[in-house]
């Protein structure tokens, strides 16, 4: 079997994860999450989404040193618990995922170009496709300068919200969202937080796995939870909750209310750079899953090829470029995104189920077992609570996966 190049240190696979983080909970997910949980309830969503994440990438991280290669929990899955669970697991980070890569390049069109947004999200799966093609060397330096742009962006955001006059802390504690309201702002915000995992995916690339992957997991989490929470108050701090649950664009809306609307085309421009980031880290992520899958047959055995030359898995990846570009044609992406939150939390269930195997590490500070238990309750919890459409179709394409694996296990 060919193996992928072993080329990722600390630094890259940090990067990697801020990458895959930083834009579609900045930019996407805020409004939604206000409206369903109100101001203050949008900060407690926004720290039980980050608690739960943590939980995750704990798992994660101890499961990826265990299991360094390509997959992630559709790895740590069949080792642990089972060919059905690591199949469920793959089924749903491929399916959701692909749905996340569907709605970032949507969200990348109605950003530079709304009148053409299909046609401009298409062109930016064919870029991203063709910069990962080129080896993850290429998509770690795509992806540093994309959030050095990023992270400038934000911070004029933060900085003229904070200094403009407008912002006041009154304006946060409006009036409060049920629990339910709270539980199901978490899961939406959730989608923001999940690119930690490309971390775990890129496995077989980063050098010293036992040592990078547990290094970088939580300081790309902890970095992007600060950089989310410092915005959410600054955005609700300008706009108050109701202004913020109904912006279509709320960081351009908080320039503009400070007194600085000639910047608000830096900010689009910025999310459009945000998110392309994402959709790189995405593209990427979703290849390596599909390769592992199609190693051990449970996608069909011709994606089970590595590039003789970059080293990367590129039919596996132009397969997924493909169906991203029929999702985009078709799809809308508030439907991509509620879709993608239901598989993405069963699958990190199934991670921390998975972690749960592995029993008491007693050279760890950290209580992991607990952790992982209140991560696979947490991700349970969240995934029941989205809006009913998105779940019904998640659990439903879940079915359909298993039913298949069922029928084809029989034949």
């Amino acid at each position: 079997m060919e193996q992928l190049a072993r080329r990722l240190g600390v630094h890259d696979a940090v990067v990697i994860g801020l990458g895959a983080m930083l834009g579609a909970g900045v930019f996407v997910v805020f409004a939604p999450a206000a409206a369903a949980a109100g101001g203050v309830g949008l900060l407690a969503a926004l720290a039980l989404a980050g608690f739960v994440a943590f939980c995750n990438a704990t798992s994660s991280a101890r499961l990826a040193a265990r299991y360094p290669e390509s997959g992630g929990t559709y790895v740590y899955g069949r080792e642990r618990l089972g060919p059905f669970a690591g199949f469920l697991a793959g089924w749903g980070f491929v399916v959701g995922k692909t749905a996340s890569c569907a709605a970032m390049a949507l969200t990348i069109g109605a950003y530079l170009w709304p009148d053409q947004a299909r046609l401009v999200a298409v062109a930016a799966v064919v870029a991203v496709t063709a910069v990962n093609l080129r080896g993850v060397a290429k998509t770690a330096t795509a992806t540093r300068v994309l959030v050095v742009v990023v992270l400038a962006v934000l911070a004029l955001v933060a900085v003229a919200g904070a200094a403009g006059g407008a912002f006041s802390l009154d304006r946060i504690d409006g009036p409060g969202g049920s629990p339910r309201g709270v539980l199901t702002a978490a899961g939406l915000l959730f989608f923001a937080f999940a690119g930690y995992a490309r971390i775990a995916t890129l496995g077989e690339e980063v050098r010293d796995p036992s040592r990078t992957i547990p290094r970088a997991v939580p300081v790309a989490l902890g970095i992007v939870l600060a950089i989310y929470l410092t915005l959410a108050v600054i955005a609700l701090g300008v706009l108050g909750p109701a202004g913020l649950a109904g912006s279509v664009a709320p960081l351009a809306d908080v320039v503009s209310a400070a007194g600085l609307p000639g910047l608000a085309w830096v900010v689009r421009a910025g999310a459009a750079v945000a998110v392309t980031g994402v959709l790189l880290s995405l593209v990427a992520g979703v290849g390596r899953t599909t390769l592992a899958m199609a190693r051990r047959r449970d996608l069909p055995g011709t994606l089970d090829a590595v590039h003789p030359v970059h080293r990367v898995p590129h039919r596996a990846e132009l397969a997924v470029a493909a169906v991203v570009v029929v999702v985009v044609l078709l799809g809308d992406v508030r439907d991509a995104i509620g879709f993608s939150s239901v598989t993405v939390l069963v699958y990190y269930a199934i991670t921390n189920a998975s972690a749960l195997t592995l029993g008491r590490e007693p050279e760890r500070k950290l209580p992991v077992q607990a952790l992982a238990a209140l991560g696979l309750a947490g991700c349970l919890l969240l995934a029941v609570n989205l809006p009913l459409s998105s779940v019904l179709g998640g659990f439903g394409v879940l079915a359909v996966g298993a039913a298949g694996y069922a029928l084809r296990r029989r034949s």
